[in-house]
């Protein structure tokens, strides 16, 4: 998008790039700060921001890798080797990995529903965002944002939840179009006159 592609064409082909296809180089830490500055710019009912990022780069992606793939080694010792390798470069096949997390709770006011669509409409406009700074990306879960033991590890907080991982980087490989809901089978049409 930093050719001044138009918002429209660029939503006609946007498109999630497999984070095991990223490279170097990825988002220095300003250019960073802008991508989540603009990635805010979400619904927030009640401005209660109920979310948070954290930001992983460097060594610290390997270091992570690694005490990863011990927790996935306590569930299931027999992982094949392939499998082994998969769980250890969990955070290293982008070069920046952002957790989006989740602070979405009971408040007096705003229902904790719209306060977790507030979080997924985040996630997506962190895709965005990355995309228009040049960056290909992708919004991964992965079993770990669904395991509390390794919350310490990730610096998420007792009660937070993880709404996704989202890998940044560059990519070589070229994007390819995947198959999309034809809209006769999502849309219900109600009222209006034109056929």
């Amino acid at each position: 998008m930093k050719t001044d592609i138009k918002l429209v064409d660029y939503l006609a082909v946007r498109r999630s790039i497999p984070a095991f296809q990223m490279t170097e180089p990825g988002p220095d830490k300003a250019e960073i700060e802008d991508i989540l500055r603009l990635a805010s710019r979400v619904p927030d009912h009640g401005k209660l921001a109920p979310w948070r990022f954290i930001v992983y780069r460097g060594q610290e992606r390997a270091r992570i890798g690694e005490e990863l793939l011990q927790l996935a080694l306590e569930a299931k010792p027999d992982l094949s080797e392939e499998m082994i390798q998969v769980e250890r470069t969990r955070f290293t096949r982008a070069p920046v990995v952002i957790a989006v997390v989740s602070k979405a709770g009971p408040h007096f006011k705003i229902p904790e529903w719209e306060q977790l669509m507030s979080v997924g409409a985040l996630c997506l406009n962190l895709l965005i965002s990355a995309n228009a700074h040049g960056w290909v990306s992708n919004w991964l879960t992965e079993w770990f944002a669904y395991d509390e033991r390794a919350y310490p590890l990730l610096g998420v907080q007792p009660g937070e939840k993880v709404a996704g991982f989202i890998h940044i980087g560059s990519s070589t490989f070229p994007s390819t179009e995947r198959p999309r809901p034809e809209l006769t089978e999502t849309v219900t049409w109600i009222g209006g006159e034109d056929s």
